[in-house]
């Protein structure tokens, strides 16, 4: 058997599968065969690839732009003899790479979870003997027993189904369990969810029982397709991380050439080597906003706990800035924005629906009564929804649990709610027989022998004691080819084709809205009437039709309408039904108008008209998990930040993808949360949106900061530049230029950090993917402000420095100053200091004050001053050092008032 076979198993009869693996259900493999396979195919195992090592990490932070710069300016104040300054730019250096490292440190554990979802024991039938032995050792051609509550521990193709009901929604996406069958399909071109002969690894088999075939293990599974995915996926920079390393690059670029300029300047003048030099590498160190990588880390890691304290567990820092840049959000519907669970939503008897005007059936049980909420005819209709079930009913913890599958679990909590219990029902009527669901009646009978006289519902007679109750239900059609009559008014009346089409009118009406509908009916035999199971499927009376659905959660319509308000698109992705996928659309908002593309005609589409239809369609069906990254990795194409939310196992290739992946912390799986950038504790959809406002504020304050950051060393850099050659030597040390930065970048930048939202920042559109840092406007704006400061702080040092006075420590203390000036004005773009709140912000108030006071240890603390080469001032020198400050702060509020003045008129 060839390895590398690429066999369409679904479409084989199970004969021909157990030809093409050698092997006979009724003996297995045999030991010596399975050994020889085994050292073929590998162990049943998914593989995992090495990620970045912490060694590479640390060496990216060392390597990085700014690093480089910085590493260079201490070499070269090394070499001309300022070993102090070259020690402090050194750790500054490496203090900066060691917090860096500390945040992109992120051990690669998705295919780790995906391992432990592997069952450790599967039952085999090997050398005519079911053994148990470790999955690991499982090989194609195995012979697998499985039975309710199993897990599935390899790709296989059934070759008996007993009532086998399998859970696929971590795969799939379904949300219900699926029924299997045996018989050959002829169509090759399915998607996972329905092909029904064929059993996935790692999904959970929910009722019956079954012998399957192993057809693939470990990588070739697929479960282990989308491991393979998950390692193919490169791990993807956010727009923040571009836009500082353009900022980075322009930067270095400037920083480079304005230090070559005036040291070839100085050179031609005649100017020493030395001071050259110096000068050159202190133009260097003031055009770096050293601070930078720092505050932007500290900012994102205080967002972060922000975020946890809103149920919001950030796993990866620039994600949360990230999700502020979100055009599209790529939704999972099983338990993202539905509540992955199956729940009644209408109950409606024949009574209802005969009625001389009769009710329209829609979601929610509008058409009759909700669950729980009628009379006697909602009684029986649940009753016999109970009895016919073989669901339980659990609480663990104080919480609901259901065991078994989904569809009777809703069934028996919607009898709950109503007071109606299995247990106590079974007391009185209890299950003598049954009728197994199967995938060909598609229904269930049950048989129950009644103990005692049971009071009658809806003007039916009572159930007489010793006489049996039959209760069916299943498919309509199915159900309806049981029953000879209907119940209506309180009376038996035979069925006619004019009630076989009102009813099925009815059932179409509830489809059309995505639900699933079960009709029920009931029989009761008098004591003494013939109970053989092979008379019974016949004479059953019609009660009524159950509406069934996957609920949204009560969140998600807020939280999509509040995405649409903030310019996000939200699209489903999703492997359920297309008509469910469009109904749970519309009932949270998500726009449906382009109708649900399914997987397979998605197969269909050629790239351009892929690209094409991802651009309009926001429902998607039926998919598997190469069609969520297809989807993702087209809307980043066009220019689109991709947020992916999910909890299963489908998702995660897509939630790694994307550009910010979003998992359920409580009912998502390992795989999905490690491949994860944001974790919802609370699988609260609308945690998304306080994220969206939150990742906004973020980059509107870290784009405060780099414009406060250039703008304020453009200052710094005229002043070095500019003052030497007016004969006036030279301004600012290395050393008192990187204090500068520290103090400015560095404390003033995290208290601009901590700004809180300006109040239009869920009205504007998303951040562009492609916008720059620096716009025309920006650059005018950094311009401006530096000439300013610049100019401000040269005019009171030319003054200082004319009179004899220490000019240098004027220089260097009016800089810090006008500095803080610029961070109170520039805490909006647009709204006043006032208007922003005079102590909404205490930190950065905290951070100006500590400012002053260091800066001031430094100028008049007599130990520090050597250090620094600083001299204590005068009080008219310092008061002259306040006019910068004051110019500053005014100039920019007065800049601000215009503007808004210019936009009312």
């Amino acid at each position: 058997m060839d390895r590398e076979l690429k066999t369409v198993w679904h479409t084989l009869t199970e004969n021909l599968a157990l030809e093409l693996l050698q092997t006979t259900p009724d003996t297995g493999l045999s030991s010596d065969e399975a050994a020889r396979r085994l050292q073929q195919y590998g162990r049943n195992e998914l593989t995992e690839q090495a990620g970045r090592s912490p060694w590479r990490i640390l060496w990216e932070q060392f390597t990085s732009t700014m690093a480089l710069i910085l590493t260079a300016a201490a070499v070269v104040s090394g070499l001309v003899g300022s070993f102090k300054d070259a020690a402090t730019i050194f750790a500054i250096v490496i203090l900066f790479a060691l917090l860096g490292f500390t945040q992109d440190y992120r051990a690669e554990r998705a295919i780790a979870a995906l391992k432990r979802m592997a069952v450790p024991l599967v039952r085999v039938r090997r050398d005519m003997t079911v053994l148990e032995l470790p999955s690991l050792q499982l090989v194609p051609g195995d012979i697998v027993l499985l039975e309710a509550g199993s897990v599935v521990p390899a790709d296989c193709r059934l070759l008996e189904a007993h009532g086998l009901r399998v859970q696929e929604s971590l795969l799939t996406g379904e949300s219900e369990a699926v029924e299997k069958q045996t018989d050959q399909i002829a169509t090759e071109e399915l998607p996972l969810g329905d092909r029904r002969n064929l059993l996935f690894m790692g999904t959970l088999v929910s009722a019956g029982r079954a012998v399957a075939v192993v057809v693939a293990t470990g990588m070739q599974t697929e479960l282990g397709k989308i491991a393979t995915l998950l390692q193919q996926v490169g791990q993807e920079w956010t727009p923040l991380q571009k836009r500082l390393d353009r900022l980075g690059k322009v930067l270095a670029v400037v920083s480079v050439a304005v230090a070559g300029v005036i040291f070839a300047v100085g050179m031609l003048r005649g100017e020493a080597l030395k001071e050259m030099l110096l000068l050159a590498v202190s133009v260097a160190v003031a055009a770096i906003p050293e601070g930078l990588p720092a505050v932007v880390t500290i900012t994102l890691a205080l967002g972060a706990q922000r975020m946890l304290k809103r149920h919001a567990l950030i796993r990866r820092l620039p994600a949360v800035e990230t999700l502020g840049s979100v055009t599209v959000i790529c939704s999972d519907k099983t338990g993202t924005l539905t509540q992955n669970r199956m729940t009644v939503t209408g109950l409606v008897g024949t009574d209802t629906l005969l009625s001389p005007s009769p009710l329209t059936p829609l979601p929610g049980g509008e058409a009759g009564q909700r669950p729980g909420e009628g009379g006697e005819y909602d009684q029986l209709l649940l009753m016999v929804g109970t009895l016919c079930n073989d669901a339980v009913l659990k609480i663990e913890d104080g919480e609901e649990v259901v065991l078994g599958d989904p569809t009777e679990g809703a069934l028996v909590s919607a009898a709950a709610i109503a007071g109606l219990f299995r247990g106590e029902l079974e007391l009185s009527l209890p299950r003598i027989a049954e009728i197994p669901f199967d995938s060909v009646t598609k229904r269930m009978i049950t048989v129950h022998h009644i103990t005692a006289l049971i009071p009658g519902f809806v003007s039916l007679p009572p159930l007489p004691a010793g006489g049996t109750l039959l209760a069916a239900k299943g498919a309509l059609d199915s159900v309806l080819g049981l029953c000879s009559g209907l119940l209506v008014q309180g009376r038996v009346e035979r069925l006619t084709e004019q009630h076989l089409q009102t009813l099925q009118a009815a059932a179409d009406r509830f489809a059309a809205e995505g639900q699933r509908v079960l009709a029920l009916a009931l029989r009761v035999l008098q004591p003494g009437e013939d109970g053989r199971v092979e008379a019974l499927e016949q004479e059953f009376v019609c009660i009524g039709l159950v509406a069934l659905t996957d609920p949204p959660r009560q969140e998600a319509q807020e939280a999509v309408q509040r995405c649409l308000s903030a310019g996000i698109r939200p699209v489903m992705i999703t492997g359920d039904h297309p008509l469910t996928a469009r109904a749970i659309a519309r009932q949270v908002g998500i726009d449906d108008s382009g109708g649900a593309l399914t997987g397979v005609e998605l197969d269909r589409l050629p790239p351009e008209q892929f690209d094409a239809a991802v651009a309009t369609v926001s429902v998607y069906a039926r998919v598997a998990p190469e069609h969520k990254l297809r989807i993702v990795d087209a809307i980043q194409r066009s220019g689109g930040v991709a947020a992916m939310t999910g909890d299963g196992v489908n998702d995660a290739p897509a939630l790694k993808k994307a550009d910010v992946g979003v998992a359920m912390g409580k009912v998502g799986t390992d795989v999905a949360r490690e491949a994860s950038d944001m974790v919802l504790l609370d699988d609260n959809f609308a945690t998304i949106v306080a994220a969206v406002e939150e990742g906004r504020t973020i980059y509107d304050n870290i784009r405060k900061f780099v414009v406060f950051s250039v703008a304020g060393n453009t200052g710094k850099i005229l002043a070095v530049l500019i003052l030497p050659f007016l004969g006036m030597g030279m301004p600012l040390t290395p050393l008192q230029l990187l204090w500068l930065n520290l103090l400015t970048d560095g404390l003033l930048g995290l208290g601009m950090g901590l700004e809180r939202p300006e109040p239009d920042v869920m009205k504007r559109p998303p951040i562009a993917p492609d916008s720059q840092i620096f716009d025309r406007r920006t650059v005018r704006y950094v311009l401006l402000t530096g000439s300013l400061i610049g100019g401000s702080c040269m005019l009171v040092t030319w003054l200082v420095w004319q009179s004899g006075g220490p000019w240098q420590t004027v220089l260097f203390a009016s800089l810090a100053l006008a500095q803080i000036a610029q961070a109170m004005a520039l805490r909006s773009f647009r709204s006043s200091f006032l208007q922003m709140g005079l102590f909404s912000n205490p930190s950065l108030l905290a951070m100006a004050a500590s400012v002053l006071l260091l800066q001031g240890l430094v100028i008049w603390l007599p130990q520090l001053q050597g250090f620094f080469r600083t001299t204590a001032l005068t009080g008219e020198q310092l008061g002259l050092v306040l006019l910068p400050a004051v110019a500053v702060f005014l100039l920019l509020e007065g800049g601000k008032l215009a503007g808004r003045l210019g936009r009312k008129s």
